[in-house]
């Protein structure tokens, strides 16, 4: 059955009150205009309704959301880090074989997987009947339309590196800006804490860290306008000269391979490893010839945090393992 379902078929599944409570966002949330926010006082119930302006346009949203339906990973973990379980979620979208996020297993417990990313089942989310349903232009600019007609859709312009003004944006949608924001603080605090113990562990000087990540294709370096670049740059790490450039990510051959070499170097294998060049890379003699390999400072870090998270819990996660790369503790 085709998924993108037109606006009028999908009604047809949505309950009366669900119309109801969706039919003025259907009108308003296709302009790009509007005020972002709401004169009523923010971080509570209080504050609604209130109007959000995003990527699409602006959202009108009448009361605080209890029904949320998040289609990244990203907003999975934003959400469940203000305290909101889900009703609907998708996978990551290089997890091939399904599932959610285990590093966030015990919050999702009971959330539906309206998955895959790609092509999200429309009917099962309308089915689920959501207040509130987030993700970001680069992931579903194209069925937009139809999700704003199933409850007010708030899109991001994009994943990955503004993981940070995305967690406000969302945060602006549910009403938690004050929860967003401490907990962003707490985590940066965090972060800054365990660069002050690496720079000491090294004698005054932070260590050069570089991520390696193996895909279905060329292998990726990820640079600093990324979501672990953000990450390592909050810690104060140091990055080598091929990382330390404003782009996302940077592909290199086996031959290449030299340019991964740092201090430390975290290495993370999307999906099904087999798919991969990981094998073929780590055999060869510029692979072998790394510093990092010599001096076994390699360190394998799971894919769904590294990657896939785009948060504030995945990046404690990552602050952990760049604590034990580093010979130091984690910081509280």
């Amino acid at each position: 059955m085709n998924r993108r379902l037109p606006v009028a078929v999908l009604a047809v599944t949505l309950s009366a009150t669900l119309l109801a409570a969706c039919g003025s966002s259907g009108d308003t949330s296709t302009s790009g205009g509007g005020s972002a926010s709401s004169a009523a006082p923010s971080g509570t119930a209080a504050g609604f309704p209130r109007s959000v302006k995003h990527a699409a346009g602006t959202a009108q949203i009448k009361s605080q959301p209890k029904r949320v339906v998040v289609l990244d990973s990203g907003e999975l973990d934003d959400v469940t880090l203000l305290g909101i379980t889900p009703v609907g979620a998708v996978s990551p979208h290089m997890k091939t074989e399904g599932g959610f996020p285990n590093y966030l297993k015990d919050r999702i417990k009971d959330t539906k997987d309206v998955g895959p990313m790609n092509e999200p089942n429309l009917e099962l989310i309308a089915s689920l009947k959501p207040d509130l349903i987030l993700s970001s232009k680069v992931r579903h600019a194209k069925v937009y339309d139809q999700l704003n007609a199933i409850a007010p859709t708030v899109l991001a312009e994009t994943t990955g590196f503004p993981w940070k003004e995305n967690l406000a944006l969302y945060a602006q949608a549910l009403g938690k800006e004050d929860e967003a924001k401490k907990a962003l603080a707490d985590y940066e605090e965090r972060a800054h804490k365990l660069g002050e113990a690496i720079k000491a562990k090294y004698n005054g000087k932070m260590p050069t860290a570089s991520v390696v990540r193996f895909v279905a294709g060329p292998t990726r370096l990820y640079a600093k306008a990324s979501y672990s670049g953000v990450v390592l740059k909050d810690v104060g790490l140091a990055r080598p000269t091929s990382q330390d450039v404003d782009k996302n990510i940077i592909e290199v051959s086996a031959e290449q391979i030299n340019q991964a070499d740092a201090d430390l170097v975290f290495v993370t294998t999307a999906d099904d490893p087999s798919k991969t060049k990981e094998s073929e890379v780590q055999q060869t003699p510029v692979w072998q010839g790394l510093n990092a390999v010599k001096d076994s400072k390699v360190f394998t870090v799971p894919d769904e945090t590294w990657m896939s998270g785009i948060g504030v819990q995945a990046a404690d996660a990552m602050l952990v393992d760049i604590a034990k790369a580093a010979g130091v503790d984690a910081p509280e």
